[in-house]
C-alpha cells in the first residue's frame, strides 16, 4: 500500500471579502508541483461563501463536477437554462464537455453556504454538456459509507469517468473497510469532520490522504466522524 498525507493546514488558501477557500490541489494562486492531482481526482475545494455572493457566471470546459452542501444554500444557474438551490442531503453533478457557462451562489441574504467541489478529470472529452442534482437522503445510513456517485448507474448520480464517491457519519469506535472497485485505482479519503486512523495515520478534520497500490484498506474511527471517499483510476 502507497499513500500521500494532506494536512489541512497545508492546504492552498484563498480569502476574499466573499469567499473562504481552501484548496487541497493546485487552484487558483495556490500552485504545488507535488499536489497538481490524486488521479483523475484534480480538485477538491473547500468553499465558504458569504450571504447574497458567490461565484458569478463563467465557463468549464471537459472537466465532471460534482458539488456537495455542508451548510446553508447553493443556488445553480447554468447557459443549458437549469436553476435549482440544493441543501445538506443533496449534491449536484455537471459534465462541462464542450464547455458551458454557470454560476454557483449563496442562495441566502444572512447565512453563510459552505459546500466541497470537486473536478474529475474525465475519460472522454468534448461530450454534450449535461447538469444534474440528486437527493442522497434515502441511501444514507448511520454509521455506513453510502455509494453516492458510480459510473455504471447504481446510484442516481454518475460522472463520465470511472469514478466511485461514498460518504458517510460514522460514530467512534466503529471499524469500516473498503474494497477497490476496479484495478490501478486509488481512494482519497476527506475527513469532513471527526477524526479516524488509516494504515496507522492518525487524520483529523479536513486532513485528507490517498491509498493506492493495494485492493483494500480498513479505517477505523476514533471520534465520531463525517467521511468522503473518492475512488478514481490512477
Amino acid at each position: 500500500m502507497k499513500k500521500v498525507i494532506h494536512k489541512a493546514e497545508t492546504r492552498g488558501h484563498s480569502k476574499y471579502d466573499w469567499l473562504d477557500s481552501y484548496h487541497t490541489f493546485s487552484f487558483d494562486e495556490y500552485f504545488d508541483s507535488d499536489r497538481i492531482n490524486f488521479g483523475a481526482l484534480r480538485v477538491l475545494n473547500d468553499d465558504k461563501v458569504a450571504p447574497g455572493e458567490g461565484f458569478q457566471t463563467h465557463p468549464h470546459k471537459n472537466m465532471e463536477i460534482v458539488s456537495i452542501p455542508l451548510k446553508g444554500h447553493l443556488q445553480h444557474g447554468d447557459s443549458k437554462k437549469n436553476s435549482r438551490i440544493i441543501t445538506v442531503g443533496d449534491i449536484q453533478v455537471m459534465s462541462a464537455g464542450t464547455g458551458i457557462f454557470h454560476s454557483e451562489m449563496n442562495a441566502s441574504p444572512v447565512e453563510p453556504v459552505e459546500f466541497l467541489q470537486i473536478w474529475i478529470m474525465p475519460r472522454e472529452r468534448n461530450t454534450r454538456p449535461v447538469y444534474q442534482d440528486f437527493s442522497i437522503r434515502d441511501l444514507e445510513r448511520p454509521n455506513e459509507l453510502a455509494v453516492i456517485v458510480s459510473p455504471d448507474g447504481s446510484t442516481p448520480a454518475s460522472l463520465l469517468q470511472d469514478t466511485w464517491f461514498s460518504i458517510g457519519k460514522v460514530e467512534a469506535g466503529k471499524k469500516l473497510g473498503y474494497h477497490m472497485h476496479q484495478s490501478h485505482a486509488g481512494v482519497y479519503i476527506f475527513l469532513i469532520e471527526g477524526e479516524i486512523i488509516v494504515d496507522g495515520e492518525v487524520l483529523k478534520r479536513r486532513d485528507g490522504i490517498g491509498i493506492y497500490d493495494t485492493i483494500s484498506f480498513e479505517l477505523e474511527t476514533l471520534k465520531d466522524s463525517y467521511i468522503l471517499l473518492i475512488e478514481v483510476p490512477m
